[in-house]
């Protein structure tokens, strides 16, 4: 397996599924991965001195903090502008699936799931796509591995997506044709098309970026000198579509849900973990916060979370395989875990792509069954509160936001109604941009929000 993205969260989570097989006995994967972008030097350097191994350190809602050392990825590949080892790599026989993590808003898709030609980055990396040239982009990457494995008739391969997407396997896949489509290679294409699967999964372990502290812990605990580290909570979750073309780890073993259909589990991490953990942060950062566990503590902060997820969000998700109330109430002891340390500007990010999909959807469907969208409606309107802040200056941290135009972001605020502004926004609405009810329910949230910062600046 070749992974895109050697980050924290693909370190504590694809990774950690492969140590699992090779634990049981069963070595016949190993991972190899790098960046398709600059960065991360000083980790990739330490994993290279490593032969690739690093400390896992996770801790439960209790604190109980334990320690594995984890060596399934065997070989390290430094970033380096032609993506020339990844390409190979990717295109070698051996490799029979390639993974990836790049983050909601690194697919550039709209609403419906058209890709945004006009974004920067992915319009680099069409011309270098024309040239016959890799880019830095999921689709520029993919495509040259894609394009070299066509050429080598090195067979098929399953591309799995590990990113926190709706419907992500198939929605990377309509990404991917449409960048190839639009580069005009139409052989590709159409070999893309007939050669490749794309899994719908779901994914799921709190995973913050790591700190000094780590290092030292785990050197206290363990004896090992880790230069790269990676902290994570103790839960972890990992639903996949069965659907590989050319094979597969026995996944299922070591507690994989290998399944035919993704989609409830999906929704319901969704809506239920990833827009409260949004809100959660948006909202503690609006009242002085820096971590996610600090928002637990606060009784409005984690009675906006419960009320958001009981009153609006469960009953849009019902029927369901999953007890909804019981995984409600595990995702917020999750989230008051004091020793994740997980910060709020790390989850509050990429609002522009986390509003239209985490949240979006649960206001379209309330509104189509006729029920009221008061709860939900918070979340927006921290989102708009705090980005508010940013356009002003005063955000205690810097915002980062791939799907986002500055220039727009700003634009929100120099009329005389940022609300209104912000719900005619159809990038993040879609349908719903300019919704009567929509704009109604908005401004009364944004009531209770300043009502909200009030009380946590008395």
């Amino acid at each position: 397996m070749l992974h895109l993205g050697l980050g924290s969260f693909h370190r504590a989570h694809e990774a950690v599924y492969l140590q699992r097989l090779i634990d049981a006995g069963d070595d016949s994967w190993m991972l190899a991965a790098g960046n398709t972008r600059p960065g991360m030097e000083d980790t990739i350097a330490a994993l290279q001195r490593q032969g690739g191994a690093y400390t896992l350190e996770t801790v439960s809602p209790a604190g109980e903090r334990r320690y594995q050392r984890i060596a399934a990825i065997r070989q390290v590949v430094p970033y380096e502008p032609s993506l020339a080892t990844l390409i190979d790599l990717g295109a070698d026989p051996r490799t029979r699936i390639v993974s990836f993590t790049v983050t909601e808003a690194g697919y550039s898709l709209d609403s419906h799931d058209r890709l945004d030609l006009g974004a920067p980055e992915l319009a680099a990396d069409l011309e270098r796509a024309r040239d016959g040239l890799p880019g830095g982009t999921v689709y520029g990457a993919l495509t040259a591995i894609l394009r070299e494995r066509r050429l080598r008739e090195a067979g098929p391969l399953t591309l799995l997506c590990c990113d926190n997407l709706r419907h992500n396997g198939d929605r990377a896949r309509s990404g991917l044709l449409q960048f190839i489509e639009v580069v005009g290679d139409l052989a590709l294409l159409e070999w893309v098309s007939r050669s490749t699967s794309c899994p719908n999964a779901m994914v799921d372990r709190i995973t913050p970026r790591p700190t000094p502290d780590v290092a030292g812990r785990v050197r206290a605990a363990t004896g090992w000198a880790d230069d790269a580290p990676v902290m994570a909570e103790s839960f972890i979750q990992w639903v996949i579509e069965d659907d590989f073309v050319a094979g597969r780890p026995a996944w299922e073993s070591v507690g994989v849900q290998m399944v035919q259909a993704v989609d409830p589990y999906e929704e319901a991490k969704i809506r239920v973990l990833n827009a409260t953990h949004a809100g959660i942060a948006w909202a503690g950062t609006l009242a002085g916060l820096d971590f996610i566990h600090e928002g637990m503590q606060d009784a409005a902060i984690r009675r906006m979370a419960h009320d958001y997820v009981t009153e609006d969000a469960i009953p849009v998700l019902q029927p369901s395989p999953i007890d909804l109330h019981a995984y409600r109430d595990v995702v917020l002891e999750r989230f008051g875990n004091p020793a994740i340390r997980d910060t709020n500007q790390r989850v509050a990010m990429d609002g522009f792509a986390k509003i239209p999909g985490f949240i979006a959807p649960t206001l379209r469907e309330r509104l189509a069954r006729g029920h009221s969208i008061a709860c939900v409606a918070m979340l927006p309107a921290l989102f708009l509160a705090y980005l508010r802040r940013w356009h002003t200056g005063r955000l205690p941290h810097a915002y980062h936001d791939q799907a986002m135009d500055p220039v727009a972001g700003h634009a929100l605020f120099t009329g005389d109604d940022a609300v209104l502004a912000f719900c005619r926004d159809a990038s993040l609405w879609g349908p719903l941009a300019g919704d009567a009810r929509l704009v109604e329910a908005l401004r009364d949230a944004a009531g209770r929000v300043d009502r909200f910062i009030e009380e946590h600046q008395a």
